[in-house]
């Protein structure tokens, strides 16, 4: 970056989905702020309800935002920038949160950057750890996405993978459901599966071995029906037939190493394609289980190379990745304008677009 450059300041927002999060980052001194209110309705309906969620983002951007201001000893006036997620995401929440970026950036006269939710997260990890060395292997993970890339730099980027149906984050909350576990599933299923030592009773379906492609759906259907096989859950009643602990932890530990042997799998295939990889990310929200992290570390230690995953709050959605990717595309002078608008695919299958 050009020392000569006058500081920025940008604002990120980030509503894509039922968290409403706003932080602060200048280009000279980092991250200045991070607010984030995170929405626990949603847990009584075992899920995200979108209404829902779009009603409560309306009702709490505005503070969230000027939070973020206060906390970072900031005025709007000082702003130099405004990113803000358009994609992907629910509409409506979406909708909150770039209506109300235009309206600033317009009243203020400050330019508006668009960003890709996706791209946040891949770089998410720079927010704890500025020196994550290129090009390096990113593996983003959450309920809406499961990707695999490799980061040339900043904004440059290859898509090597990504879900061709369920997310890794949606099948960890559909299995949960499955066998009576609260949402959401991750933490839950982590828990019990801790309880067994992270024991592989039921030997789940790995799925094809021979593609960089994520399918998780089939590794949910493959857990129903061996329960259905041992007897152990109705078809036609949709009701599991043993409500058993033992069997719901056993269920969740054989579920989880599935999935990090899953992860590991494509790592592999990932690598022998792309020896020249200095370092391994991890990021999104299921870089919050604390089993796969350390799987995926012990993969890249043995490999030789350097592992990042970032802690928690900037695993799960929020806006300081979001200020953080609108503070490089500023410094690179890539703005957009007031005819920005939202997108709302699910799962993204090509660079171009993310």
């Amino acid at each position: 970056m050009n020392q000569t450059t006058p500081e920025q300041i940008t604002l990120g927002i980030e509503t894509s989905c039922d968290e409403t999060s706003a932080a602060i980052y200048s280009s000279e001194r980092g991250l200045l702020s991070h607010t984030i209110f995170s929405q626990p309705q949603h847990k009584m309906h075992g899920g995200v309800m979108p209404e829902i969620g779009s009603r409560t983002q309306l009702e709490k951007i505005n503070p969230i935002v000027h939070q973020a201001l206060d906390q970072a000893n900031v005025t709007l006036d000082d702003i130099t920038n405004i990113g803000v997620t358009h994609k992907p995401g629910l509409p409506g929440s979406l909708l909150v949160g770039l209506c109300f970026a235009k309206a600033l950036a317009w009243e203020k006269k400050k330019k508006l950057i668009g960003i890709n939710h996706l791209e946040g997260h891949a770089f998410s990890a720079f927010l704890q750890y500025p020196n994550i060395p290129f090009p390096h292997m990113c593996i983003t993970a959450s309920g809406g996405h499961t990707a695999m890339y490799v980061i040339n730099g900043f904004g440059d980027y290859q898509m090597l993978g990504h879900t061709v149906d369920d997310a890794a984050g949606e099948a960890f909350d559909k299995i949960a459901r499955l066998v009576g576990l609260p949402y959401p599933g991750g933490p839950e299923i982590e828990k019990r599966a801790r309880e067994m030592n992270f024991k592989d009773f039921f030997s789940y379906p790995r799925g094809k071995k021979d593609t960089l492609n994520f399918s998780f759906s089939g590794l949910k259907t493959a857990v129903l029906y061996d329960l259905v096989k041992q007897g152990k859950f109705n078809l036609v009643q949709k009701q599991l037939l043993d409500d058993s602990e033992e069997l719901k932890n056993q269920v969740a530990s054989s579920f989880l190493v599935c999935v990090a042997d899953i992860f590991e799998h494509k790592l592999e295939l990932a690598f022998q394609e792309h020896p020249e990889v200095k370092a391994l990310t991890f990021v999104g929200g299921v870089a919050c289980n604390k089993y796969i992290k350390q799987r995926l570390a012990d993969f890249a230690q043995k490999r030789g190379i350097e592992f990042f995953s970032p802690r928690a709050e900037f695993c799960t959605d929020n806006g300081a990745m979001i200020a953080f990717v609108a503070n490089y595309k500023a410094l690179q002078g890539k703005f957009s304008d007031m005819s920005l608008d939202i997108s709302t695919n699910k799962h993204h299958k090509h660079q171009s677009d993310l």
